[in-house]
């Protein structure tokens, strides 16, 4: 497919599913069958295994939240320029999120949402790419707190709409909005104006110009974030001292919300 081809827009086609293990399980399972057609939705009421970013499990109420996955077609995009891509979903999250809280929502390097130090979402990306090295396919799911209202002790500071606003949402009817955000940025990274994307995110990021407390290797530290480079690594200054982080490498360390 070529970068000027007419594609079909994000969320055309949406399949509605009253309940699955994980949404990016059911959307790998359809490339792997030859089945995939760029922009489908998968929508799930309830997750039941649900997939964070490396390993983790992604806990969710049922019928109370928003989970799906969008598959994609990536083969416009070289390997390299992925972060480019992951920064673009991550804005569009984001942007949906921030039209119901007052622009209080931030990303979290590399992608969670975040609103007043509380995570209100995540996305996990997870690539199909043949052995001549092309990327072929993009499954981007995304899970987003919405109406949920208790959540287990362990998780660090959740957050959902609900407790935001105070207000009930139907999920469906914000997955098809959300839908609208995905396509405008994901029709903004084909134009190819990669910095734009990456001046965007860096504006939207969590504690940049700030002064954190990381932790690697079980030393806390404190440093400032200065921002996130093309390749997604995380730059922050330490005394004099400019050092460059990966995703996995540092954690971050956010007191607990009463």
């Amino acid at each position: 497919m070529s970068s000027n081809s007419i594609i079909p827009t994000i969320g055309e086609r949406l399949i509605e599913l009253s309940s699955i293990d994980s949404t990016n399980n059911y959307a790998l399972q359809y490339i792997k069958n030859n089945l995939a057609e760029h922009g489908t939705v998968i929508f799930a009421h309830e997750q039941t295994a649900g997939k964070g970013q490396r390993g983790k499990s992604w806990v969710t109420a049922p019928n109370s939240n928003l989970t799906l996955s969008v598959i994609l077609s990536m083969r416009f995009l070289s390997l390299p320029k992925q972060f480019y891509f992951s920064a673009a979903m991550a804005l569009a999250v984001q942007q949906f999120f921030n039209n119901y809280t007052a622009n209080e929502t931030v990303i979290k390097w590399p992608n969670d949402i975040y609103w007043n130090d509380r995570k209100a979402g995540g996305i996990l990306i997870e690539n199909s790419i043949s052995e001549k090295g092309i990327w072929n396919w993009a499954v981007v799911g995304i899970g987003l707190n919405i109406n949920q209202t208790q959540f287990p002790d362990w998780l660090p500071n959740p957050v959902s709409l609900k407790q935001i606003t105070g207000k009930t949402f139907n999920c469906k009817a914000l997955a098809i909005e959300l839908c609208y955000y995905l396509q405008t940025y994901f029709a903004l990274l084909r134009t190819g104006n990669f910095q734009h994307i990456l001046a965007l995110y860096n504006h939207n990021l969590y504690k940049n110009n700030c002064r954190v407390t990381l932790k690697k290797n079980n030393e806390l530290f404190e440093t400032n974030i200065i921002g996130v480079n093309e390749e997604g690594l995380l730059i922050t200054k330490r005394d004099a001292t400019t050092q460059l982080f990966s995703f996995g490498e540092i954690e971050w360390v956010i007191p607990k919300k009463q």
